[in-house]
C-alpha cells in the first residue's frame, strides 16, 4: 500500500511489497517515445496500464495531496527502488516518469534538453540559479509563459554531500490573503516582468508584461511570482513594492524539507511556488561526481481538468 507519512509535509511512502512489485514492473516498462515536447500516447498509455498496481495503490494518494483541500504537493518516497534499481538505471526514470503520468502528460518546453533535465551545482555559475551554490528564492517556472507547466517535478538523485540545500515552498495564495487591499490591487496589475522567451514549446506565447495575481478569484489561477525579479527587471516603485512585500509573506509562510536519494517532489505550479535554501560553503572541494543532482521535468494537465488535474 501507498499511504502518506503523519509529517507535514506530505511524503508519500511505497510498502515494501509495491516496492517489489514496481522492480519487476520497471523491466516492463518501454522506453519512452515523445510526440513533439510531450511523452507520446502510446507510451502514456503503456506506462498506465502495464504499472497498474502503481496506478490504483497511487493516483488518487497522489491526486488529493497535488490538487485536495489544502494540498498542491507530495514527496514520493523511492530511495529503495533507487537504490535497488540504481539512478543511473533506465528502468528507475521509467517508474519515475509512469508515477508522473498518473498525474498529467509529462513533457519537455526545452527542445534542446531532453524529457529529464539535470540540475547539477555549478561553483562559477550565478549562485541564484538553480545551478548555483546560493539562495533560489521562491519562483513558478516559465512565470513569463501564457501556459506555463500545470506542475514541476524534482527527482533528487544526491543531496548536497555538506548537508545543504533543503528544497522550500510556500502557499502564495495564503500569501496574498495576509497582505493589504492596495498590494493586492497592485498585483493584479500587468505591470510585471521577467526574463526572455526563446525557442519554448508548449507553454504558449510569451506573456509580457503580466499580474502577478492571474485569476479572477481569489485563489484561483497563477501566482505569477519569481523574486529574481526585483532585481533583474525594471518595475514601478509601488508595483516592486507590492511585489517585495508578497516576497515577505512567502518566506514567512514556508515549509523546508531535505530531498534524500530517490525522493521525488511533485509541485502543483498553481498552489505553491518552490525554492531552495543556499548549498553549505565548500562545494568546490566537493568532486563534480558527488555534488547534489536533481532532475527536473514537468507536466501538462490533461485537457479540461484545470487546476484540478
Amino acid at each position: 500500500m501507498i499511504q502518506p507519512d503523519s509529517r507535514p509535509p506530505a511524503f508519500i511512502n511505497v510498502s515494501k511489497e509495491l516496492e517489489a512489485a514496481l522492480i519487476e514492473i520497471g523491466g516492463a516498462l518501454p522506453a519512452w517515445d515523445m510526440a513533439g515536447s510531450f511523452l507520446a500516447d502510446a507510451t502514456l498509455k503503456r506506462y498506465q496500464m502495464e504499472s497498474v498496481p502503481l496506478v490504483k495503490e497511487a493516483a488518487a494518494t497522489l491526486r488529493h495531496a497535488l490538487t485536495g483541500e489544502g494540498g498542491g504537493y507530495a514527496v514520493l518516497r523511492l530511495g529503495n527502488l533507487a537504490k535497488a534499481l540504481g539512478t543511473d538505471d533506465d528502468r528507475f526514470l521509467r517508474l519515475a516518469t509512469a508515477f508522473a503520468a498518473v498525474v498529467a502528460v509529462p513533457f519537455s518546453p526545452f527542445p534542446r534538453w531532453p524529457l529529464w533535465k539535470d540540475i547539477g551545482v555549478k561553483v562559477d555559475k550565478d549562485p541564484g540559479k538553480s545551478s548555483g551554490i546560493g539562495y533560489n528564492a521562491f519562483h513558478m517556472d516559465l512565470v513569463n509563459a501564457t501556459r506555463p507547466p500545470d506542475y514541476t517535478t524534482l527527482l533528487c538523485v544526491r543531496p548536497d554531500p555538506l548537508g545543504g540545500g533543503p528544497s522550500i515552498l510556500s502557499d502564495p495564495h495564503a500569501a496574498v490573503a495576509r497582505l493589504s487591499e492596495n498590494s493586492r490591487a497592485l498585483l493584479a496589475k500587468s505591470a510585471y516582468h521577467y526574463g526572455t522567451f526563446f525557442d519554448l514549446h508548449g507553454v504558449g506565447e510569451e506573456y509580457k508584461p503580466f499580474p502577478i495575481l492571474d485569476g479572477s478569484d481569489p485563489g484561483e489561477g497563477f501566482v505569477r511570482f519569481t523574486a529574481k525579479m526585483l532585481e533583474r527587471s525594471e518595475l514601478g516603485q509601488a508595483h516592486a513594492d507590492a511585489a517585495r512585500e508578497l516576497a515577505e509573506e512567502l518566506v514567512r509562510g514556508q515549509v523546508s524539507f531535505m530531498l534524500q536519494p530517490g525522493d521525488y517532489l511533485i509541485v502543483n505550479q498553481r498552489r505553491f511556488l518552490h525554492g531552495r535554501e543556499a548549498l553549505r560553503s565548500g562545494q568546490e572541494t566537493v568532486p563534480v561526481a558527488d555534488r547534489r543532482l536533481l532532475l527536473q521535468m514537468f507536466l501538462r494537465a490533461p485537457a479540461g481538468a484545470g487546476s484540478a488535474a
